[in-house]
This record gives structure tokens, sequence and C-alpha cells, in this order.
């Protein structure tokens, strides 16, 4: 199978490394070519990393980079068997996705998105073809994490859904099977935790480090809500709760206020070096 990725960021490279690590050949692309190169250089990096931990063989490691294509347009997807979205978490860049690469599909392509809250039968409608189109909801990070979610629209066929689910059951994943609603399963239960979290914070109710030890220790999670919410981006938290909060009309999805004001200020988690905790040093500091 020929797969595209269109994202080579965090997402993208991760669904590119686990396509080409189940044998699939993979065109990975992004705004433009330098940008997929770099998405390709740091799949090498962590590829790296497991060959110097002896976790990964470096003839398995070349085999599985030279599967990887960086490419500079949508047109380049002409042989892809399935297209994965992998762009932001708004609503008007994957629509604007989905109309650049359409025309260059082949008639039998699947077109599908890794959004994590928007409905499926909504973006279909910016689809060469609602029938090939599905949502496929992979989680962070990609090689390490075992579940995808699938949503189907409501004019995803019984044959593209099948086909994707083959292909997450090949990449080693576990399925499970979301209605297409605001946020999906996963979502729809994380993110309110993450927002209320960020409410009794910003209320005083407790310390950052106590709210997230409370919640790791208390609910035997592996980290805490506020550290996940840095770890995921406040941006997409942000991103997906507004959408649940619009696609619902429940006051119970209100955005937290404190979590609105670090995204306006661009502090928005690890990826950016500082979130509700400075990741600039050896070990987390709380901004707050």
């Amino acid at each position: 199978m020929i797969v595209g990725v269109i994202g080579a960021g965090q997402m993208g490279a991760g669904i590119a490394q686990v396509s080409a690590g189940a044998g699939h050949d993979v065109l990975l692309s992004d705004i433009d070519l330098a940008r997929a190169e770099a998405g390709k250089a740091g799949i090498a990096k962590s590829l790296g990393r497991l060959v110097a931990k002896e976790k990964m063989a470096q003839g398995d490691a070349d085999a599985l980079l030279a599967r990887i294509t960086p490419v500079a347009d949508h047109s380049a997807f002409a042989p892809a068997d399935l297209v994965i979205e992998a762009a932001t978490e708004r609503e008007e860049i994957k629509r604007a996705i989905f109309a650049s690469v359409g025309p260059h599909l082949s008639s039998t392509a699947i077109l599908a998105s890794n959004t994590s809250s928007i409905p499926i039968t909504r973006l279909a409608q910016a689809s060469p073809d609602p029938a090939r189109f599905i949502g496929v909801h992979f989680f962070n990070p990609v090689p390490v994490m075992g579940l995808i979610e699938l949503i189907r629209g409501l004019a995803t066929s019984d044959a593209t859904l099948q086909a994707v689910e083959a292909f997450g059951r090949g990449l080693g994943k576990e399925i499970v099977h979301a209605n297409d609603a605001p946020g999906f399963i996963v979502n729809r239960v994380l993110m309110p935790l993450i927002n209320e979290a960020v409410f009794a914070l910003g209320e005083g109710v407790a310390t950052m480090q106590d709210i997230d030890a409370g919640c790791r220790l208390g609910l035997n999670h592996p980290m805490g809500p506020i550290t996940l919410a840095d770890f995921i981006g406040l941006d997409t938290c942000l991103e997906i709760i507004r959408v649940l909060h619009s696609g619902t009309g429940d006051p119970k999805f209100r955005p937290a206020p404190l979590l609105v004001q670090y995204v306006e200020a661009g502090w928005v988690g690890k990826k950016a070096g500082r979130g509700f905790y400075d990741w600039t040093g050896a070990e987390p500091v709380p901004t707050r």
C-alpha cells in the first residue's frame, strides 16, 4: 500500500514512521518540501535513539527510512491508496487541505483525517467523495501509543471502514469505533478533565503540582492533567474544548479562562518551551 501523510509535525511524522515500519511506502508532505524533509530527519533521529539503545537494528532503521519519501506538493499523492491528513486541529485548515489534495487522488483512494474532535460528516463535505472519507485518530506519540479511534461519517462506506480498520490493525494498533460526535470517545472524556483541572488551578483550589500529583496518584494516571495538557499543546486542548462547546451547546464544556490566557500569551506547552510548566531546564518548573 502507498500511504500519503499530510503534515510532517509530531503526529504526521509518527504516522509516517509506523506506516513505513509496517512495510508501506509513505509519501510525506507539509507546507513545503523543506518542512517535509525536516519531518523525515526527525524520524531518522528518533530511530537513531532506538538503534543506540539496541532496540532496533541499523539495517531495519535504514530500510524504514528508505520507504519514506518527502514530497513538495499534493500532486505527488496521485498513486496513494490512503491519504491521512495530520494538520492543525482547525476545521478551516483541514477543509482547505482536502480541497487541495482531492483533485489529485485516484477514484479508489481513501482520504482520512487524524482529527481528534471535529465531526467527520462535516469534514467529508470538503472531500472528493464522502463515501471514501473517514476519521482515523492516532494518539501521541504514535509509535508508542497502541490505540486508533475510527470514526465513520454519515456517508462513509463499509468498504472504506473495513480497509482502514485492516490498515490500523496491520500497524499493530488496537481499534475502537466511535460515533461521529464532537470529541469522539477519548477527548470527550479527557478534555473536560484537563479543562476542570485548569479551572481548579485558576480558582486557587490547589497548586498545579498538587493537582497533578492528586490525579496521578489518586486516579492512578501516568501523569497529571496539567502536565498532560502541556504535552498535548494548550492550543490543541483549547481548540478541542471549543469544538465540544460549540458542537454540543453544553455550558459544561466552556473553556477555562486561564487556559485561554495561556494560549493568548503563546505559552502553549512543551513544544514552545513554556506552558503551565517551563520546560527549558533540566526539570519542569511551574509558571504559576
